[in-house]
């Protein structure tokens, strides 16, 4: 009776002698499960030259290369996108510096322009503000000539009307006019000379009257 049990071990042990081998891990449960990722690498190596071939080292390894790769490309990534906010932060820096230079080059032109106009008593017009008319005595001293109602632009020139105005011209007092007619002076030369000559002739019959 005792020997039905020792023979029935014996051929259930040489039954799972005989059974096939589980199948070897595969790259993807290596990749997805990294504890027995890290329990295979341990197991292959202690003995490299032996576990050189077997198919769990060598999925094991290919899961490895394939993670690293993996992390490689996310390092990358986040390096491109850390030197891309570095690009952004600087194109944000200089176009702040160049608004900051258009800004102090508009306040230059405006205050060349406010000293320019003020040369003329001209008030250079503020932003924001609204431009009300001024009283007779603000009125500026100088004025600019306006342009021509043609629209040429060109210079005209204006007689300082109100200068004259300021500065009169003493009058003088009229010549009295004299109402008793004035003689022409009759021309004396040539009855002058008549007259001599009558009194030549005259003189010429009274010496021949004589003699006779």
């Amino acid at each position: 009776m005792t020997k039905h049990p020792i023979l029935m071990l014996c051929g259930l042990s040489m039954l799972a002698g005989c059974a096939e081998e589980p199948p070897p891990r595969s790259v993807s449960e290596f990749v997805e499960n990294p504890i027995m990722l890290e329990a295979a690498m341990v197991r292959c190596s202690q003995d490299r030259a032996k576990t050189k071939y077997d198919p769990e080292c060598v999925n094991a390894r290919q899961a490895v290369a394939r993670i690293q790769a993996k992390e490689e490309a996310e390092a990358r990534a986040a390096l491109e996108a850390r030197s891309e906010s570095k690009r952004a932060a600087l194109r944000r820096t200089q176009a702040a510096a160049a608004e900051a230079r258009r800004r102090a080059a508009e306040q230059q032109r405006q205050r060349e322009e406010a000293e320019y106009l003020a040369q003329f008593g001209v008030l250079p017009p503020s932003a924001g503000t609204t431009t009300e008319p001024l009283d007779e005595g603000n009125l500026p001293i100088a004025v600019v000539p306006e342009e021509d109602a043609t629209g040429s632009g060109a210079d005209v020139y204006r007689e300082p009307v109100e200068v004259q105005r300021l500065n009169p011209q003493p009058t003088l007092p009229a010549d009295p006019v004299d109402d008793e007619p004035t003689a022409e002076p009759a021309d004396e030369e040539a009855p002058a000379a008549t007259d001599l000559e009558s009194i030549r002739d005259e003189l010429r019959r009274r010496s021949e009257d004589g003699g006779d």
